[in-house]
């Protein structure tokens, strides 16, 4: 897996899905709403990156990753957040915290039934965001 998301990191912008089978492979709005949920559960447990995430509402969180992996995964939301550099500028995020939080999404996708396959459909999309993300 590691490999897999290094080879991924070299995209150099979040790309998005051509079409909505992926939004739907994950489950729809209904799905992308559990993985969120199921991710923020995780990562406010994790004592690895749960630090990271202090100074931020669980809820806003829930629904703005809710928002982006919709939009990614051709989705008919729209993700009106901040820019992953600009939102994670001053939190010193490094490699090992950005594994973390892959693990937890990919545990979240797990509880939600998520073929391995369409994990890493969602992964590839959110790789690019690596670069702004981590800054130490």
């Amino acid at each position: 897996m590691a490999v897999l998301l290094a080879l991924l990191m070299v995209l150099a912008t979040p790309a998005r899905a051509a079409d909505d089978s992926l939004f739907r492979a994950l489950g729809g709005e209904a799905g992308v709403a559990a993985i969120s949920a199921g991710l923020v559960e995780r990562v406010y447990a994790d004592e690895r990156i749960k630090h990271l995430f202090q100074e931020t509402n669980p809820r806003f969180l829930t629904e703005q990753l809710r928002k982006q992996f919709c939009e990614l995964s051709g989705g008919p939301c729209k993700y009106d957040g901040e820019t992953m550099k600009k939102s994670h500028a001053a939190l010193g995020i490094n490699k090992a915290h950005f594994n973390a939080l892959v693990e937890d999404l990919q545990l979240a996708m797990d509880a939600q039934g998520v073929p391995f396959a369409t994990q890493n459909r969602l992964l590839a999309l959110l790789a690019p965001m690596y670069r702004d993300v981590v800054t130490r």
